[in-house]
């Protein structure tokens, strides 16, 4: 399982009704992604939340590197790329995966929550706490899935989740779902990854 993520903020006074038409018309064309466990569309708006700022900021798990290379490189993020320039493309290895009590729901917001691996901890511990943490989050009312990743060049771990309500129990950035594409979420292992 890999994670992929990248934002576009926007200018203070962008209409943000582009993003949601551009996600309208382009969004069906990963429904069916081979290799993508799934796409979620997200987008903040700044003032809304507690955002500070306006984003595009899609968030991806993928079952297969194949898939998600044939994303980057086989012509489907070159459209993204032609209208936004091109932005960095964070990755994050998988530790955790879990479907959430609310699961069979349409997620409505999503968060997403950064931060550093600290220095001198033990690594094992603390990727076990991911994955115990990314099973108390699934466990909440409302959550729709819950995930964490780890980037080992940046030392920085990511917590992702769905949630089908605007009161989501987890900490991080608060994202709209515009759309979601899930092709291959069945399949996506469950618990922890190693």
């Amino acid at each position: 399982m890999h994670a992929l993520q990248y934002e576009l903020t926007l200018p203070a006074d962008y209409d943000t009704g582009i993003i949601r038409d551009r996600v309208a018309r382009v969004a069906h064309l990963l429904d069916d992604w081979d290799g993508l466990g799934f796409k979620t569309f997200l987008l903040r708006e700044r003032g809304v939340h507690g955002s500070p700022v306006s984003q595009y900021a899609p968030f991806y798990l993928w079952n297969t590197v194949e898939g998600m290379n044939r994303f980057l490189w086989g012509g489907a993020f070159q459209g993204l790329v032609n209208d936004f320039g091109r932005p960095s493309a964070r990755q994050w290895s998988g530790l955790a995966y879990e479907e959430g009590t609310a699961a069979g729901a349409p997620a409505a917001f999503a968060v997403r929550r950064r931060e550093p691996v600290p220095d001198g901890v033990e690594l094992s511990e603390l990727m076990a706490e991911a994955a115990r943490e990314t099973r108390r989050i699934a466990d909440e009312d409302g959550a729709v899935l819950a995930a964490a990743a780890v980037d080992t060049g940046r030392w920085e771990l990511v917590r992702f989740s769905l949630w089908t309500h605007d009161t989501p129990k987890a900490e991080g950035d608060v994202f709209q779902v515009l759309h979601m594409s899930a092709p291959g979420r069945d399949p996506l292992p469950r618990g922890r990854q190693w």
